[in-house]
């Protein structure tokens, strides 16, 4: 007879540890993603300044205007590729992340319906005569539930990928655009 609330507090329980779990995890993900954009910032910043430093040194160098348009001019496409690379890297850190964030989201709500399904099942063994359509109701609104986590998960997979070939295709017409030092 007390089956039923032990059932619950042991899901509930259950749903707790789950979530517990899946927040520190997403946790560990971000931080390893920030750790990642703090090494690239770095990085770009220390090349910046060399690259700065030798740049200043040879405009210091320079003895007649042509040349020194000729120095300055010469900057333009390295400085645009760099900021493209920078660009690209930003991106696929930020991509992985996503990617790790749905993988983990989904495989929690996978497991989260089939505790509750397993919970419908187990509670409806033991309900009273006559509470088939109830849980028929309940085994439908989760299938529909979980069919519409389906759908926008998908469909925000499509518009990801979308925004990514975007980004890519402005990132080639960019290039293209870029004078190349002659």
């Amino acid at each position: 007879m007390f089956a039923i609330p032990e059932q619950f507090s042991n899901a509930t329980k259950s749903a707790f540890e789950a979530q517990f779990t899946l927040f520190s995890s997403l946790s560990a993900k971000s931080f390893d993603s920030v750790e990642k954009l703090v090494a690239l910032n770095l990085s770009t910043a220390r090349s910046a300044v060399a690259d700065s430093t030798a740049t200043a040194r040879a405009l210091l160098a320079v003895k007649d205007p042509q040349a020194f348009l000729a120095l300055t001019t010469g900057k333009v496409q390295p400085n645009a590729e760099k900021a493209l690379a920078y660009g690209r890297e930003v991106s696929a850190i930020v991509r992985g992340t996503t990617a790790e964030f749905s993988k983990a989201a989904e495989s929690q709500i996978v497991e989260a319906n089939r505790k509750v399904l397993s919970l419908v099942d187990e509670v409806s063994k033991n309900a009273p005569a006559g509470s088939e359509p109830f849980v028929s109701a309940m085994k439908t609104a989760i299938g529909n539930a979980s069919a519409g986590y389906e759908h926008i998960s998908k469909t925000a997979k499509q518009a990801a990928e979308t925004v990514e070939n975007n980004v890519n295709s402005a990132v080639s017409q960019f290039t293209s655009k870029i004078p190349t030092a002659a």
